[in-house]
């Protein structure tokens, strides 16, 4: 067997295995897991490219590694979902790091964090002044939780007693010049409705829509394939060496 289809077989042996280790690991987005599930998941990987192209030892001793490492992976999520008081200490836990609008500069030397640090975070949730923040918290996967003062949050529609209708989730009618009339149903819509609603803003034929939703609240979003655009609006900054 030459080496390309070594290399090709287990290739898709080291896919397939991680495919099903990372299912079984969950779904937790990137900027939830916290540093251990980072870890993990680039030695995984590692393991599983080892699989594929080291060529100087058997796949099986490989294959053992990578099965190893998910399973220990599995094990500890298994024991931080049922035992709180493991996962303290596995995971970590959030550290409060502005309490009552004052810093905590103990709790911030004890995660390696400098004041340059926190403002940056801040930054980043659109606070610029550290006399807006009541509280800012260290969650465990690193990413800063903010509560503003009272009186620089936002105003919402309760504190003015407004009573605003929910939207709720947008349904698919159209997409691809396709109609969807199944969806129709659960909306208490038909296709004579939509086709009513279409021809009142000019549109023909369903063809004539790529895309075409609906919410509970009754806004209906449609848009054509020909937008008449005549310009795009440019947003980079660069526009080239011409």
């Amino acid at each position: 067997m030459s080496e390309g289809l070594v290399v090709a077989v287990r290739a898709i042996i080291a896919f397939f295995s991680l495919l099903i280790f990372t299912r079984l690991l969950g779904k937790q987005q990137i900027s939830q897991l916290n540093f251990f599930d980072y870890t993990l998941g680039i030695t995984i990987g590692s393991i599983a490219a080892e699989l594929t192209v080291d060529l100087s030892s058997r796949a099986w001793p490989h294959w053992i590694g990578l099965l190893s490492w998910a399973l220990l992976g599995f094990t500890m999520e298994f024991i931080t979902m049922k035992w709180r008081y493991a996962a303290k200490y596995i995971e970590g836990e959030p550290t409060i790091i502005i309490m009552n609008g004052k810093i905590m500069e103990n709790a911030l030397r004890k995660m390696k964090y400098n004041v340059s640090d926190i403002m940056e975070q801040l930054r980043n949730k659109d606070v610029f002044d550290l006399t807006e923040v009541d509280f800012a918290i260290i969650e465990s996967n690193g990413q800063l939780s903010v509560l503003k003062k009272p009186e620089y949050e936002n105003v919402t529609c309760k504190d003015l007693n407004i009573n605003k209708k929910k939207s709720g989730i947008s349904t698919e009618l159209i997409y691809d010049g396709i109609l969807i009339e199944e969806n129709l149903k659960p909306l208490n819509k038909d296709k004579k409705w939509l086709i009513t609603q279409l021809k009142s803003q000019g549109i023909k034929d369903v063809s004539e829509v790529f895309l075409a939703t609906l919410n509970p609240g009754g806004s209906l979003y449609v848009d054509k394939y020909k937008d008449h655009i005549k310009k795009i609006l440019d947003i980079g900054d660069y526009k080239g060496p011409y």
